[in-house]
């Protein structure tokens, strides 16, 4: 089975059409006779085929139609120019090429046929089909999308071989028979003519795939299934549309020639690598519209800068209509179009100028921190941007650093400030120099052409003022010698009027004299010493003494100056021993350093020179100094030396014969360290003399005559009647201190509490062993009513009476008894105490 049909050209010679049925084109070699096969209608500019012609004249410029209903594009393609009806079945015209240089000539024939198909039927009675081998292969076969008819619309016939012999009848299926778009075709089942129903459009559906069936009456399959494929041949019905319809770009006003601004992009859904879809890109209006600035590759959409005179200054914004045409450009393709806004971005082309060349300020004399003069500048950059404001400089004329220039943010005028007083007698005018730059580079083209910054000169002038004396330098030193006498009057404190250089008519006064040293006199300013200066009396000594003098000119102004008195040191003050008390541990230590200090100057100081002053012969044998250096020197003792405590009188004397003595107190004692010493020192206490022991051995034979007596009385009272109970528990306490003190407590029962502290063993209500080991102890003796001494008895080191409480004692008897005891033995405590130290 085969389809039969018009001429069918290749598959890139035919492109569109909007006819009712389709249009096939065949091209016959080059210079031959080209035909085609075309409906009796031909509406404008469609197209009718496509003719081969550089296989004809290749280097052909200029190419003409002979046929005035007909034009030929440089591509070959033939459209007609007007509406054409076929009256009759052929119709002819000529094609002329021509090589205007090489004055070549050739031409083409061209042939439109249409001719009318006769469909022929064929009937077989055979009962027994017979298969042979058929010719059955697919023929292609296209329509144009968007036909306007008529429909049905015939697109071709469908033969079958086996039509010869039987009676065949055809039939098809798939997408747009029996699968969506359902009904689009159908074969008429006799004859094989395929006939498509409605309009098709290619971007929803670019082609159909059917599948052609040819079978005898009785369904035997007379060929196997053809697939018949149908393609929709693209119409150019959609114009290209832009990415975006506003399109915003922006460029700096200094661009160089050919600077990129953007790129703008159409799509068109029509079929791709076609004349249909081959765009190109133009500028139909640019908005000013002169000059043109502003260009677009026709095929990459590129936008791109044509000058390199973009001035923001003069416009700010260009508006740009972008079309977008198919069809290669050509002026029966379709447009779109889109605005593409530029924004033309400043750039440092114009640098700030002075609105004059010259200004002018005054300012009194003695002023600081005071605005005198506001600069306006000229700017024609973008507002509020770093390239608009201003940078201000002192180029000249502040090598003093009086004055500074800032910018005011708002206004960018430049604010000239005074920030150190100005002085009208050293200067009545000065003249400033100011440049301006921005706070942005400028491009390299204003750089280029400025050589220098753009400045102005300012004359500032000076204004007079009575200012009143001036106090300079505001310290003055002056010197005075140690020691000197009351009453020595030195130069004082000097101010001047800075307008006459003069001190006349000046009064002074003193406003601050830590020590109260001196008085000024009111009119020369002179120093007169009120009390002897000492050096050493001043805190921190560095020989400087400050006195704050105020002077005072005949209006009443005043200035403040310092009076800097440096004090000549005088060899006033011997050098002193630091230590007063000194530990050796024997034999540990074989000496013990000594330093001393002098107050004054090192001129009158050290080297110093340590002696042992008037000493026994005792204390020479005993004890050597040694020097270690200009301020210490070594003290040593003789190795048979007792352990006690020495007192060593020493002389130190400075290099210009000053010298002190000191007694040193010198403690050897057998130890490994001094703070054992120091601690055995501290627990010694007092110091008993031969009075003292005896006055305790009398204590005690008392102690025992009352206990004896207390004891004999309980028996007594055992075999007669019961002691009174207060008197069996009352307390007597014995102390070996100098006087009752907080040690003392009476209990609420009536006892006398006492802390028995006892290096030894001691008993509680008897004697203990007095002084021990530099230990002090209290002596307590109790008379209890229950108890027997034996039970107080104890090994430990502290005992207290708590143990040894017999029944309530009254406290008056409790006081009593102490008072006899201290009145007896005070006296006698005191004197041999006395001797103690002593000796």
């Amino acid at each position: 089975m085969a389809t039969a049909g018009p001429r069918v050209p290749g598959r890139g010679a035919l492109r569109a059409l909007l006819l009712s049925v389709a249009v096939f084109s065949f091209a016959c070699d080059a210079c031959k006779k080209v035909i085609f096969n075309v409906p009796s209608k031909l509406e404008a500019d469609k197209i009718v085929g496509r003719v081969n012609l550089k296989e004809c004249l290749r280097s052909a410029d200029l190419i003409q139609s002979g046929d005035p209903d007909f034009r030929v594009l440089d591509d070959g393609s033939v459209y007609t120019a007007s509406p054409v009806v076929l009256s009759d079945e052929k119709r002819s015209f000529t094609i002329w090429l021509s090589d205007t240089k090489t004055q070549t000539k050739k031409e083409i024939k061209v042939l439109l046929e249409h001719q009318k198909k006769v469909l022929r039927k064929r009937h077989t009675k055979e009962a027994v089909l017979r298969r042979s081998k058929r010719r059955w292969a697919p023929i292609p076969c296209s329509m144009l999308e968007n036909s306007l008819g008529p429909f049905p619309l015939f697109l071709q016939q469908v033969q079958s071989d086996a039509a010869q012999n039987y009676t065949i009848f055809y039939s098809i299926s798939g997408r747009g028979v029996d699968q969506e778009p359902l009904n689009l075709f159908f074969i008429e089942r006799d004859t094989g003519n395929l006939y498509c129903t409605r309009p098709v459009d290619r971007e929803e559906y670019d082609v159909f795939d059917l599948i052609a069936y040819a079978s005898t009456a009785d369904g035997y399959s007379a060929d196997l299934p053809l697939p018949l494929p149908i393609r929709v041949e693209d119409e150019n019905d959609n114009h290209p549309i832009f990415t975006e319809a506003i399109y915003n770009f922006e460029v700096p006003e200094s661009s160089k020639l050919g600077t990129t601004v953007g790129v703008v992009c159409a799509t068109d859904r029509d079929e791709p690598d076609t004349m249909h879809t081959r765009l190109k890109y133009s500028i139909l209006e640019q908005t000013p519209r002169s000059p043109g600035l502003f260009s677009v590759h026709p095929s990459t959409g590129v936008i791109t800068t044509v000058t390199h005179y973009l001035d923001r200054e003069t416009v700010d914004k260009y508006s740009l209509i972008m079309k977008v045409q198919d069809m290669d450009g050509q002026n029966f393709g379709l447009v779109g179009t889109s605005t593409c806004i530029i924004t033309v971005k400043d750039s440092n082309d114009n640098a700030p100028t002075f609105k004059q060349n010259t200004y002018e300020a005054s300012v009194e004399e003695n002023a600081y921190n005071v605005e005198i003069l506001r600069i306006p500048i000229e700017d024609k950059d973008l507002i509020n941007t770093a390239n608009w404001r201003a940078n201000f400089t002192i180029l000249k004329g502040n090598e003093n650093e009086h004055f500074k220039i800032s910018t005011d943010k708002e206004t960018n005028e430049g604010v000239l400030y005074v920030v150190k007083p100005l002085n009208y007698e050293e200067n009545h005018q000065v003249i400033l120099e100011i440049g301006v730059g921005n706070e942005a580079p400028f491009t390299r083209d204003v750089a280029l052409r400025m050589t220098t910054m753009n400045r102005a000169l300012v004359t500032v002038h000076v204004r007079d003022q009575d200012e009143g004396p001036e106090c300079s330098p505001a310290a003055q030193y002056i010197r005075i010698t140690e020691n000197a006498a009351v009453g020595s009057k030195i130069n004082g404190y000097k101010a001047y009027d800075p307008e006459t250089k003069s001190s006349n008519h000046l009064r002074y006064k003193k406003l601050n004299d830590p020590k109260g040293w001196i008085t000024i006199d009111e009119i020369s300013g002179s120093i007169i010493t009120s009390k002897i200066l000492d050096r050493e009396a001043m805190a921190p000594r560095n020989d400087l003494y400050n006195i704050t003098v105020l002077a005072i000119d005949q209006d009443g102004k005043s200035c403040t100056g310092t009076l800097v008195v440096s004090i000549e040191d005088m060899n006033d003050n011997p050098p002193e021993v630091l230590q007063s008390y000194v530990t050796v541990c024997k034999p540990k230590m074989k000496y013990t350093d000594i330093s001393a200090v002098d107050p004054d100057e090192p001129i009158h100081g050290a080297p110093f020179y340590f002696s042992l002053a008037n000493t026994s012969p005792e204390t020479n044998k005993i004890w050597t100094l040694t020097k270690v250096n200009d301020t210490a020197a070594r003290l040593s003792y003789w190795k048979n030396a007792e352990f006690q405590e020495y007192s060593v009188p020493i002389t130190v004397k400075d290099r210009e014969g000053q010298s002190t003595t000191k007694i040193l107190t010198v403690n050897l004692c057998d130890c490994t360290h001094p703070s054992q010493c120091r601690a055995a020192r501290r627990s010694a206490g007092v110091i008993l003399g031969k009075w003292a022991i005896l006055a305790i051995l009398l204590g005690i034979a008392l102690l025992f005559s009352v206990l004896l007596t207390l004891v004999c009385g309980v028996v007594g009272a055992k075999k007669r009647k019961g002691f009174p109970e207060d008197l069996a528990q009352q307390n007597l306490i014995i102390s070996n201190t100098e006087a009752p003190g907080d040690d003392k407590v009476c209990s609420a029962n009536g006892f006398m509490t006492q802390t028995v502290n006892n290096s030894g063993q001691g008993f509680c209500g008897t004697m203990g062993s007095g002084v021990k080991n530099g230990g002090q102890e209290t002596i307590e003796m109790v008379k209890g009513g229950h108890q027997t001494l034996e039970s107080c008895r104890g090994t430990g080191h502290h005992h207290t009476l708590d143990s040894c409480r017999g029944g309530p004692t009254e406290v008056d008897n409790c006081r009593y008894t102490y008072s006899e005891w201290h009145s007896f033995t005070q006296p006698r405590l005191g004197e041999d105490s006395i001797r103690g130290h002593t000796g």
